[in-house]
């Protein structure tokens, strides 16, 4: 028979680096003007912002950070969900992850990348989808080659990018000329309007800060998950956190306080402001490394998830198949390419991105949820990792999940229907795939639910 499981190939060093180039990729480099502006363009407001979202994005990692090192199956949150409550909200996540989210996501990246080509050469419409498309295709060769190659490359993008960002930090405010801000750095005042603008801000900020939940879906490829998962999740969070945070202080000194909140571009702005318009280039070709860095990592993690579906029968079959050679689950990755660079092609991603994007919350919270499911039907189970400052952590991060959700479902109630319409449109798949796994007889080659430790 023959070997169907994935190899344990990913150290500390690769899971830290997966988290961090799943999460910089361009915002850092863009919305720090637009978050400063919703604080009321007040430096102490913005930053105080961006300090708060990564003590929230903290306290999920440490949530997480136990469920990964008890939970080492390859799936990591679908486990989570699955086994806490259920294969029917866990598909849902798996399933609108794949239809929209993560595909989305990266449809959403490759356009990007394609977009920054198009300002240094001219390839016009149809170029920029040949190389969005490109860049996919490059991506899925990569990793389908082996879990290692995914990582390596991951390694050096991941470490050129966060050098490049702290190098660039510190060289504006080494040479920054704004001076001393003319307004204050904290506003008179606390007014509700000023409340309401960090509340936005803070969603915003939320944002830029998601994605390290991802690398939990490598669980199975990690090298002593119950001690890498947590310390990956967690060190490389804190350090996403320090980054963020120096990259907008330097934002600031380079352009003043007012000139920061005005720019949707603060990087570039301020790189050129300080030395000239070709050295903004310079920005342009980090970014484009940072996109193409968290690409890569959400094809090195995600397609794990529908792996780890196929194989409990709720998703196409043959994404349960491991490469034989590269020892990947190739037609996982395949999958997830192909249907990215159909929505890239298509342009359809940027709609559906709105209407959904904000639902992936409503899992990242249940996924926390259930460390208090585990810690009372398991009370017993090995956990090399324990969340501190157990049941205040995970209850902090499951409220500002629950925030930002109902933050959208006020703002924009439309597009938050129209986002609960296409997660529950999975209830029939989900529904359809069931009973053609209870009635197909498994394959040799293709183990289904019989080889997890949740019975279907």
């Amino acid at each position: 028979m023959p070997d169907q499981e994935l190899h344990r190939t990913l150290g500390t060093t690769d899971l830290v680096l997966i988290v961090m180039g799943t999460v910089v990729g361009s915002g850092i480099f863009l919305v720090p003007g637009a978050v400063m502006r919703m604080a009321g363009g007040a430096v102490g407001p913005s930053l105080l912002v961006w300090v708060l979202g990564g003590v929230l994005s903290l306290l999920g990692a440490l949530t997480y950070a136990e469920l990964g090192a008890m939970k080492t199956n390859t799936g990591g949150l679908y486990v989570f969900i699955r086994d806490a409550f259920g294969p029917l909200p866990a598909f849902l996540y798996g399933w609108t992850s794949f239809l929209v989210i993560s595909t989305g996501g990266m449809a959403t990246l490759a356009v990007a990348f394609a977009g920054y080509v198009g300002q240094a050469l001219p390839i016009g419409a149809v170029g920029s989808r040949i190389v969005a498309v490109g860049m996919i295709a490059i991506l899925v060769v990569v990793n389908v080659r082996g879990a290692r190659s995914g990582a390596t490359l991951q390694n050096w993008t991941s470490s050129f990018k966060v050098i490049a960002l702290v190098a660039l930090s510190l060289v504006l405010i080494a040479f920054g000329h704004s001076g001393a801000p003319s307004e204050p750095i904290w506003p008179d005042r606390f007014t509700p309007a000023l409340a309401s603008g960090i509340g936005a801000a803070m969603i915003g900020v939320l944002w830029s800060y998601e994605g390290w939940q991802y690398v939990t879906f490598s669980s199975g490829e990690a090298t002593e998950p119950q001690r890498t998962i947590p310390r990956a999740i967690v060190l490389a969070t804190a350090i996403i956190v320090l980054l963020y945070v120096l990259a907008n202080v330097a934002y600031i000194v380079a352009l003043g306080a007012a000139d920061a909140a005005a720019t949707d571009h603060a990087a570039a702005d301020a790189v050129t402001r300080l030395f000239g318009p070709a050295a903004g280039r310079v920005v342009t070709a980090v970014i484009l490394v940072s996109i193409f860095s968290a690409a890569n990592s959400l094809l090195l993690t995600t397609p794990r998830m529908y792996f780890a579906m196929a194989r409990d029968g709720v998703f196409f079959r043959r994404l349960a198949v491991v490469h034989p050679r590269y020892r990947t689950p190739s037609f996982a990755i395949c999958a997830m390419g192909a249907w990215s660079a159909l929505l890239a092609v298509s342009g359809t991603f940027e709609q559906l991105l709105t209407y959904v994007v904000f639902a992936g919350w409503i899992f990242y919270a249940l996924g926390a949820a259930s460390v208090f499911v585990f810690r009372k039907k398991l009370p017993d189970a090995p956990r090399p990792f324990r969340v501190p400052a157990y049941p205040i952590t995970p209850l902090l991060f499951i409220a500002s999940a629950t925030l930002l959700v109902l933050n959208t479902v006020m703002a924009q109630p439309q597009r938050a229907a129209g986002g609960i319409v296409v997660v529950l449109i999975g209830i029939p798949a989900y529904v359809a795939w069931r009973r053609h796994a209870a009635t197909a007889a498994p394959s040799i080659d293709q183990p289904i639910s019989q080889q997890n430790d949740f019975p279907i």
